[in-house]
């Protein structure tokens, strides 16, 4: 798919197809300008005072929309929210005004210490509860409705008490939230703890989601020598994942997607073709209507 046909597709109407903004790229990206809905960041790493990442980000902003992704307000923690991390958060979307602003469902600090992962939680009342008060704490910060991504697990609780997708309905009902549908995060799970994951989707409260993300995974195997699944973002969306998706689009239709590359960064030109696959699953899942001129 050229620049051209890229365009024309977005003039009938069709969704936005974004990437990962990765500094590394920055260069092919303002010297090309391709046609892209949008990129994504971390926003942990603009939460500085400013300097060069932000200048490249204010450059890429002037050329596209942006979203914020975050991976550190630990929505799920068991204590108080960051208020410090929370407040810088709401200065970088203040600053740079993403069209999307999402966080995960997971846990990822503990009195004060940062643990670097993203972290299951249990599926409880009390769980929603916690969960649902913080988001409200974002939303009333930020000023906005932010999405929660569901979330790609190596264990589950045995104390947990409801489905993930119904755990997911319960917040966006409670909090007026939307949700970020992880394709690869559905994928991942259901083959580590062996749930059909197109049952998985069809029970998935899609009328809340406002963003997909796809990424690639890493192959595994466990203690038992069962396979298991890692989300590592580090290659290429799988063809079962593509197939996910395609069932995803038609349920769902022509929805904003992103392709998730973090690690064993690629070069531009093969990060780019994963978006334009994209754009060919979306056209293909759900047809953009020919457009009927009236005389």
């Amino acid at each position: 798919m050229t620049v051209a046909d890229h365009r024309s597709l977005r003039a009938l109407g069709a969704p936005s197809v974004g990437v990962g903004f990765k500094p590394e790229h920055f260069e092919a990206i303002v010297d090309t300008r391709p046609g892209l809905g949008f990129f994504e960041v971390h926003p942990e790493n603009y939460m500085g005072a400013g300097g060069t990442p932000h200048r490249r980000l204010d450059a890429i902003r002037e050329l596209y929309p942006l979203s914020l992704h975050g991976v550190g307000l630990s929505i799920g923690s068991p204590g108080s929210l960051d208020r410090a991390h929370l407040q810088r958060l709401a200065a970088v979307a203040k600053r740079f005004e993403p069209t999307l602003v999402s966080e995960h469902l997971a846990w990822s600090t503990h009195e004060g210490a940062f643990l670097n992962d993203l972290l299951p939680l249990p599926y409880t009342d009390e769980t929603v509860a916690r969960v649902s008060e913080h988001i409200d704490e974002v939303q009333n910060a930020l000023g906005r409705r932010m999405l929660l991504e569901n979330p790609s697990t190596y264990v589950v609780f045995a104390e947990s008490t409801w489905a993930e997708t119904d755990f997911l309905r319960e917040i966006a009902r409670r909090t007026g939230c939307g949700l970020l549908l992880d394709v690869n995060n559905v994928f991942v799970s259901a083959v580590n703890h062996g749930f059909d994951p197109e049952l998985y989707l069809a029970d998935f409260p899609l009328e809340a989601v406002g963003e997909i993300h796809l990424a690639g995974y890493a192959d595994d195997t466990d203690d038992a020598g069962l396979p298991l699944l890692i989300d590592a973002h580090n290659s290429p969306v799988r063809d079962a994942v593509w197939s996910l998706y395609s069932a995803a689009i038609r349920r769902l239709g022509a929805t904003p997607t992103l392709i998730e590359w973090d690690n064993d960064l690629p070069a531009w030109p093969t990060l780019l073709d994963e978006a334009r696959r994209a754009e060919r699953a979306i056209v293909e899942a759900a047809p953009i209507p020919e457009r009927v001129d009236v005389l």
